[in-house]
């Protein structure tokens, strides 16, 4: 409203296109210099969010460190856990390795395995932690001084029973064993799959997106550590109230049986540098989730999330989230209508798109 009134008080007397001039000067004087462009973000205040949300992030995360179920000790976990398996896979490994962050991971897994049950939601990454973490101990230089104190920490830790026989450290790839698809059958996937916009008024069974999100959840992320989560919407009132937030859904909103939101969570990260890392992952996720709900007969449409502030409070309210966890796009899921049509969507050409760099 404000913005409007004065648009229009600039258009009668005038001054539009002064100010219009002016405004597009002082950006490019601006942007030519760091210290400028901070000064002009500072007033803009379009990063505010964003700042907040990556400084609370990194506060939640050091605070988890001293809680007994808190993301942050769980995300460090798998991140040195992951470290380590690097560290094992080296051609030729070293009888010392991981000395800067060794002692950190065994306290991180001590103190979830030994204030969680086997029950709770880090217990797959215990005992991934703890596979890895035992073969590193039966691989290294045991007289190391800092490897013998961080394997007494480890001994003492409470190992919960493994419930299966699966091994979770490095292992060997069986190349011989057939994929089962071909490239043109991947091929003829990847353009099966279109963004799909009307859908049968049916439910979504949960069985096929949990599947779905399996496959999804494959998908490399740096360090392994996840930094997202696959929050469903699958009764058609929420679907709706949610599918309607996003800008680009009107129209066609009130037909999702089905919306999942991927939110990124900063919290996984101790330093701003990470800060983009939720929105790369995740969205290497979403494609095989995609990809995977096809083959099982569902179709899906991925909904743009452009960082507008009165959409990011409507469904920051909508979904009580916390300011550290950062919406990255929504996906329509259902069964499509038969009779809808999609997108023709050309794609760039291969000569567009790629290029070789030689020396």
């Amino acid at each position: 409203m404000v913005k409007q009134t004065i648009l229009k008080a600039l258009h009668r007397f005038g001054l539009f296109q002064f100010a219009k001039k002016l405004y597009w000067t002082t950006l490019s004087v601006c942007a030519s210099h760091g210290v400028l462009s901070d000064l002009w973000y500072l007033f803009s205040g379009t990063f505010r969010r964003e700042h907040r949300a990556v400084l609370v992030g990194r506060t939640k995360h050091k605070r988890g460190f001293n809680a007994s179920k808190d993301d942050g000790a769980a995300y460090t976990l798998r991140r040195n856990t992951h470290r380590i398996e690097k560290g094992l896979i080296m051609r030729p490994r070293r009888d010392v390795f991981a000395l800067d962050y060794i002692a950190e991971t065994v306290r991180m897994y001590h103190s979830l395995a030994n204030l969680s049950d086997s029950d709770s939601c880090h217990a797959e990454t215990l005992a991934w932690s703890r596979d890895v973490l035992g073969e590193y101990f039966n691989c290294v230089d045991g007289a190391h001084p800092i490897i013998a104190k961080a394997k007494r920490v480890f001994e003492d830790s409470k190992h919960a029973p493994a419930k299966d026989d699966i091994q979770r450290r490095p292992y060997q790839r069986d190349l011989n064993k057939p994929i089962g698809i071909t490239i043109d059958q991947l091929h003829d996937l990847a353009y099966r799959r279109r963004s799909c916009r009307w859908f049968l008024q049916q439910p979504v069974p949960r069985e096929l997106i949990d599947r779905a999100i399996e496959i999804g959840t494959l998908a490399p992320s740096a360090c392994n550590r996840q930094p997202f989560q696959f929050r469903i919407f699958d009764r058609a009132a929420d679907a709706e109230r949610i599918g309607k937030i996003p800008g680009g859904t009107a129209g066609f909103f009130e037909n999702f049986p089905c919306v999942i939101v991927l939110v990124g969570e900063l919290s996984a990260f101790p330093a701003e540098r990470d800060r983009h890392i939720p929105y790369i992952d995740a969205s290497l996720a979403a494609m095989g989730f995609q990809f995977a709900l096809e083959v099982q007969g569902l179709s899906s449409c991925c909904i743009n999330w452009p960082d507008i502030e009165s959409r990011e409070q409507a469904i920051e309210k909508a979904m009580d989230l916390s300011p550290e966890e950062r919406v990255i796009m929504l996906i329509a899921v259902g069964y499509p209508d038969p009779d809808a049509m999609v997108p023709y969507s050309q794609k760039k050409p291969l000569s567009e798109i790629r290029s070789y760099f030689a020396n």
